[in-house]
């Protein structure tokens, strides 16, 4: 009897220590997810708080062939005017002066020209913006959790301007940031302007981008580099793809706290409903193929100050205000053209990110990446042909520049490169 109690109490002490452990890994599960769950909801807080901040409420929304969606929105609603000094601004929907003489809708407009209907975005395959709003890249929320930080999302790293004449050459590549450029300096400049393919260079990481553009920049190129920026880019950590799209950048205090890609803080005012910044270019050069370029005008409005982009021969896309800026204030001191990438060498190699086409500048027309009829604009307001241009390149046989004067392109260059090769290791 006496052996079949304690039998009996020891069965029941087994079952109640199983029981007991098994509440308590209940207890630790249920512990871990709701720790897992309180983690993400702060940054989910945060992740729609931005996507509040940057995607306004719609006129008309459009969904683009790649993937894209394409907000139309109130001129007056867009990012910009979150800046406190635009509070009470103003839209300036002309400028009063275009570099070729006094501005007129002879010259230049706000839309296209009637007539003519080429396709240069891929959203335009399914629709328009209307008259009165802006087109805008609807930011998704994958977008923000692709970037390092919420706070990093739509800038670009410090340290990724050219600096042709440094006296340490490789201050610069130790950045990651690669390029092969034309540039000129020693002058006040107040504006640019040049024609450039349009290519879709592979990219080996998706934290690498390769880009084509015009930069203006003012000051040193210490904390305080103003520059302004403008041309056609593939960024699969900003976009999500590997589309080459149209972009403009801006930063006051060498990319720290200032500035952004498109319209993507406040800072640049769009006015134009018929071009989408940080939308696909359509269509793309091909090797040996049809090649397809843009053109981009970047210059000083000589009354109010402003800095103004033109896209193509038919859209003045708006314009970045005078007080952005304390050097760019005045005026430019550098003009380049060129590309531009990241390496991040993470395998201890060269990245094989390509620049423009991928191919070397000595391939010439239908292969390789080329700026053609580069120009700057003088203090009387016309553009010239630039003078005493420059060449810049870290690694020659990584990425290299070519330039040439002539015929209908004028002022001319080829560059870029495939990257990582035997030569460049």
């Amino acid at each position: 009897m006496t052996m079949g109690t304690q039998g009996l109490l020891s069965g029941g002490k087994r079952k109640l220590l199983v029981l007991l452990c098994i509440l308590e890994v209940f207890f630790i599960q249920m512990t871990s997810i709701s720790a897992g769950r309180s983690r993400p909801s702060t940054q989910n807080l945060q992740v729609q708080t931005q996507l509040n901040l940057l995607n306004k409420p719609a006129v008309k929304s459009i969904k683009s062939p790649d993937g894209d969606i394409i907000d139309c929105i109130k001129i007056t609603h867009q990012p910009a005017f979150a800046h406190p000094l635009l509070k009470n601004h103003t839209i300036q929907m002309t400028p009063n002066f275009h570099p070729e003489g006094v501005f007129g809708q002879n010259k230049v407009s706000s839309g296209m020209k009637k007539g003519s209907r080429t396709i240069t975005q891929m959203w335009h395959l399914n629709g328009r913006c209307p008259q009165g709003t802006i087109p805008v890249r609807r930011t998704k929320e994958d977008d923000l959790l692709r970037a390092s930080s919420i706070k990093a999302f739509g800038r670009k790293k410090h340290r990724s301007v050219p600096q042709p004449k440094s006296a340490d050459p490789d201050l610069i590549s130790q950045s990651g940031h690669q390029h092969a450029i034309a540039y000129v300096d020693g002058d006040k400049y107040y504006g640019a302007k040049a024609t450039m393919n349009v290519w879709e260079p592979k990219i080996q990481q998706s934290n690498e981008f390769s880009l084509s553009q015009i930069w203006i920049l003012g000051g040193s190129f210490g904390e305080d580099l103003n520059s302004i920026e403008a041309g056609w880019q593939v960024s699969p950590d900003l976009y999500g793809d590997n589309n080459t799209r149209l972009f403009t950048y801006w930063t006051s205090d060498a990319y720290q706290a200032t500035g952004c890609y498109n319209l993507l803080c406040s800072g640049f005012i769009q006015i134009n409903n018929e071009i989408a910044m940080g939308a696909s270019i359509y269509p793309i050069s091909k090797y040996q193929g049809s090649q397809y370029d843009i053109s981009i005008l970047l210059w000083k409005d000589p009354k109010e100050g402003n800095w103004w982009m033109q896209f193509g021969n038919n859209y003045v896309m708006g314009y970045w205000p005078a007080f952005l800026f304390s050097y760019l204030a005045d005026s430019a001191s550098m003009i380049e053209w060129g590309g531009e990438v990241v390496n991040s060498g993470s395998d201890g190699q060269h990245t094989s990110t390509q620049m423009g086409s991928g191919h070397f500048p000595k391939e010439g027309f239908g292969k390789a990446s080329y700026f053609k009829n580069i120009q700057t604009v003088d203090g009387s307001n016309n553009l010239r042909a630039p003078k005493g241009i420059g060449t810049f390149t870290e690694q020659s046989a990584c990425y290299d520049v070519q330039i040439g004067k002539g015929g209908n392109w004028g002022s001319y260059f080829y560059f870029g490169g495939p990257g990582r090769s035997p030569n460049c290791p």
